[in-house]
């Protein structure tokens, strides 16, 4: 179809129907703008004109192209919408105002507005369009940058770069337009900062560069920028490479400002641009400097020392002296740093970073140095307490360098503070903080030359901080504090009397149990044991007494061996569990402890029986695994109570002090019942406690020569009962080691020796009779027991002649029976027995008695001279014809004949009787005569 065939009419709808469009999104804007600015800035904005107005503009977008007139409409409506917005903005900003308008939604709006107008493009009757669109998006974009949306800030940015990029820079001649090449290349250059796009950043820089129009201030702007961004990189203290990018940044300033210092037109300008280029170069030696090029720092001072009226900035001897010091010269190092006390202009953080430098890098031999600088900038310039405190902090540094090193610091820093002129600056009120700061200084560094056990330079350092406290009440437990710490500081050097002048002070400032605890310590280094004693019970009285205290107590009584105050502080504690408050220490322990300590001194057994049955008493109150502690640590703690107890009752027993070794025993056996289970070991060892205990109350009745009472008897009877029933449990060895379920054979003796005595006691022959028997009949009888258990029938207080006599008689058949009797033994029953049956039997059976002598006879016959000891055949031969004299007498001439017949053929068996073997048969001779 050729152009000619279209009918205009079948165009002019279509193009109705845009401008129609047109028309209506157009209105729509005006009427969002409107609302916009009839908008208080006290309420929020509504809620949908933002997204209204960006649909309105994205429809509107799609309808182009426009009428120069709409072109100029939407110019207007965008100037409208801008200008709404910075009357928002306003009225925020007013003092007692405030909008509810967001950030965001105010950027929003003004980049809708920035759209309008790139939407509307060029228009007739506008000037310099494109200048005026590309300053919205620069504006814009600045104000999403200082919100930090990076990627819209950068987005507005382009859009303006874009717009620019079309305009033939040489036709523009307004400084203002111009200016805004060089602003959006900045502006775009520290968004690229930003979001770390370092290359695009230093290159949007360098394009800068043609936008410079040999203008001064183009150029100030410029290099400023180069030296932000070298400062930038030079504060983050990053790797070699960032410092060297960070150099050749401030590099480019310096030539920039150079190049600006040319193009300077007025002297005002030459100065700025001057001022400026010191300061690039002072930045360029700071980063020589952090790389360790000294020599390039040097030269940079001296430049700008040397320059056009020369730099008298503070920092270049800073970093003239840090230069040096890098160089290890030291002493001209010293002399920068005593040159800036000379200068009175120089501020005060400056010089003390001086001072922390040099001191750092010098060190301890640097430290006079230290002091004797600061101590001239006091006669020079107005020095504040901070300073005083900083130097003070730098030169006492740590005890990481060495004792001796840090020890001269601590001398150095001890004049420092002691100096009237630097105690002088802590006086008035708005000191305060930087005091309490100098305290906590000199505090810390006397607390690590405390640690180090340096008490002379703590003590010394201790003292001055002292000068560092008010003295009034609200300062008082600080002082006292500081008394008390200086008390342990002449306690560790021994010079108790000075320790004790200081704990006095503590004492009037502030009196706790804290000061109580270290009088204590100096009775103790003292070697005052009762003063010690004493100063335990004034700790008990103090208000804030804890018995953590009489535990520490305890610990330091036995570091310095004094056993007594050990026991006192100990037994004191002991007094505080039975009130139910929290202790720092198991009272089992604390018992446990009482007896170790009150065992070592000899003859305080008594004292250890009071502490053994306080244990004994509080774990029958409050239970066993209450007081001793469950499983493996309470069976431990029993056996040690258990032990212990018959150790002491061993001791006491081979020391002949019965009665105390009779109630260890019985805690012995106690405290053994009181360990769960049935461990064979510990029934023996039950058993055992029992019996020597009543063995022990039997020897103490003997020893003290008197007769138990009653209730001892009973007590006897009791333990004697328990022994009993566990015997049946347990076999017989020859010793406790040789199985684990024995008992020591004689231990079954003592139990059948005891229960005798006691049965006797209560008249209970019958029971005593059944008892011996029953004995005799055990294992574990033996001869010489029956020997003893006889005597003792025979001879005691309460005889009983039956059992003495069954006793002996099994006793001479053990003997006997032995394949190699001991017949001293064998004398002594036969002896005995004939005594008991002459006494008992011999009135009405003179048949026992000869059958005993007649027994002893047969004894006789058969064995080696000297086998049975002569003295006891001669006493048997001598006896038995002397029973035959009163028969004799009376005319009984058989029987007397039957004893003399006797006493001879005995005769005849003993050794030396030969001169009576003669007179004997002569007397029989003269007997069968008169028969």
């Amino acid at each position: 179809m050729r152009i000619a065939e279209i009918s205009t009419p079948e165009r002019r709808p279509i193009h109705q129907e845009t401008q129609d469009q047109h028309h209506h999104f157009l209105s729509l804007i005006e009427a969002s703008v409107k609302q916009l600015e009839r908008h208080s800035p006290e309420k929020p904005l509504p809620e949908t004109i933002t997204a209204d107005l960006q649909q309105c503009l994205s429809q509107l977008s799609q309808s182009t192209p426009f009428s120069n007139s709409q072109k100029l409409q939407i110019w207007k409506l965008s100037f409208r919408l801008w200008n709404s917005c910075v009357d928002i903005s306003n009225a925020s900003s007013l003092r007692f105002s405030s909008t509810s308008v967001t950030a965001e939604d105010h950027a929003k709006l003004r980049h809708l507005a920035a759209d309008l107008l790139y939407l509307a493009g060029d228009a007739t009757g506008i000037p310099s369009p494109a200048i005026k669109s590309a300053s919205f998006y620069l504006k814009v974009g600045s104000i999403w940058h200082n919100l930090r949306k990076f990627e819209l800030a950068s987005t507005c940015f382009e859009k303006a770069t874009d717009i620019l990029s079309k305009l033939d820079l040489s036709s523009i001649s307004d400084p203002g337009e111009r200016r805004l090449f060089l602003d959006l290349n900045l502006a775009r250059s520290r968004t690229a900062w930003e979001v770390a796009d370092r290359n695009l950043a230093v290159a949007l820089l360098n394009r800068s560069k043609g936008f410079l129009f040999g203008l001064p201030e183009h150029y100030k702007v410029l290099a400023n920028h180069y030296l932000k961004y070298g400062q930038a990189l030079l504060s983050k203290n990053e790797d070699a490479h960032a410092l060297g990018e960070a150099l050749r940044l401030m590099n480019d300033a310096l030539e920039i400002f150079e190049k600006g210092l040319n193009a300077a037109k007025t002297r005002e300008e030459a100065m700025e641009i001057t001022g400026l280029r010191w300061k690039t170069l002072r930045f360029i030696s700071a980063v020589h400097l952090q790389k360790e090029e000294f020599q390039s720092v040097l030269k940079c001072v001296k430049v700008l020392r040397e320059g056009d009226g020369g730099d008298d900035h503070p920092s270049l001897s800073v970093l003239a002296m840090k230069a040096w010091l890098g160089l290890g010269k030291f002493r001209e190092a010293e002399k920068e740093l005593r040159g800036m006390v000379i200068s009175k202009g120089i501020p005060e953080s400056v010089w003390v970073s001086a001072v922390e430098a040099y001191f750092q890098a010098v060190g301890t031999a640097g430290a006079e140095t230290a002091k004797g600088v600061f101590l001239g900038l006091l006669g020079r310039c107005h020095v504040s307490a901070s300073v005083a405190v900083r130097v003070a902090y730098r030169v006492v540094g740590n005890t990481d360098s060495g004792i001796e090193k840090s020890r001269v610091r601590a001398k150095v820093v001890a004049e420092l503070v002691s100096d009237e002129r630097v105690v002088a600056l802590f006086t008035s009120q708005e000191a305060a903080k930087d005091r309490k700061a100098m305290h906590a200084v000199l505090w810390n560094c006397a607390v690590d030359h405390f640690k180090s056990k340096d008490y002379e330079t703590s003590a010394e350092i201790f003292e001055k901080s002292m000068l560092y406290i008010p003295n009034d009440t609200e300062n008082r437990m600080l002082r006292a504090k500081g008394f008390r710490v200086l008390c342990l500081c002449y306690l560790g050097l021994s010079q108790l009397d000075r320790a004790q002048e200081y704990i006095d002070e503590v004492e009037k400032l502030e009196p706790n149990i804290a000061c109580a605890f270290l009088k204590f310590k100096i009775y103790l280094e003292k070697h005052d044991q009762n003063g010690a004693i004493t100063q335990i019970q004034a700790m008990t009285t103090c208000l804030d007494f804890s018995p953590d205290f009489l535990s520490l107590s305890a610990h330091e009584a036995l570091a310095c061996h004094a056993l007594p105050v050990a026991v006192t502080s100990l037994s004191n504690m002991l007094n505080y569990y039975a009130s139910g408050r929290s202790m720092p220490t198991a009272e089992v322990i604390v018992v446990r402890t009482l007896v170790s300590i009150i065992t070592q001194r000899p003859g305080s057994e008594q004292q250890a029986l009071k502490f053994l049955k306080h244990a004994h008493t509080r774990a029958s109150e409050i239970g066993p695994d209450s007081f001793f502690g469950k499983e493996e640590v309470g069976r431990r703690e029993r056996n040690w109570f258990s032990v212990t107890s018959w150790n002491l009752g061993t001791i006491t027993g081979k020391d002949k002090n019965y009665e105390l070794s009779a109630e260890f025993l019985m805690l012995a056996s106690d405290f053994s019942s009181f360990i769960e289970g049935s461990d064979p070991n510990n029934n023996v060892m039950i058993c055992k406690s029992l019996i020597l205990g009543v063995s022990a109350m039997l020897a103490s009745e003997h020893q003290r020569k008197t007769t138990m009472s009653e209730t001892e008897v009973k007590q006897a009877v009791d333990l004697l009962d328990r022994a009993g029933k566990m015997l049946r449990s347990i076999s017989v060895g020859n010793t406790i080691n040789d199985d684990t379920n024995t008992l020591e054979a004689n231990l079954f003796f003592i139990y059948a020796y005891c229960t005798f005595d006691i049965q006797g006691r209560l008249n209970d022959s019958a029971s005593q009779l059944h008892h011996v028997r029953t004995f005799a009949n055990s294992k574990a009888c033996k001869p010489h027991y029956l020997l003893q258990i006889g005597l003792h029938a025979a001879q005691g207080p309460r005889s009983n002649h039956e059992v003495a006599i069954f006793a002996l008689n099994e006793s001479l058949s053990n003997y006997l029976s032995s394949p190699t009797p001991d017949y001293q033994n064998v004398a002594q029953v036969v002896r005995k027995l004939i005594a008991l049956v002459s006494v008992h039997k011999g009135d009405t059976d003179d048949d026992a008695v000869y059958g005993m002598y007649k027994h002893a006879y047969r004894i006789l016959v058969g064995l080696k001279e000297g086998e049975y000891p002569t003295e006891e055949g001669k006493w048997l031969a001598m006896t038995a014809w002397n029973r035959a004299a009163v028969p004799v007498r009376v005319g009984q001439i058989e029987v007397g004949k039957k004893w003399a017949n006797l006493g001879l053929e005995i005769a005849k068996h003993v050794p030396g009787m030969e001169a009576y073997k003669a007179c004997m048969e002569d007397f029989l001779s003269s007997l069968e005569k008169r028969d």
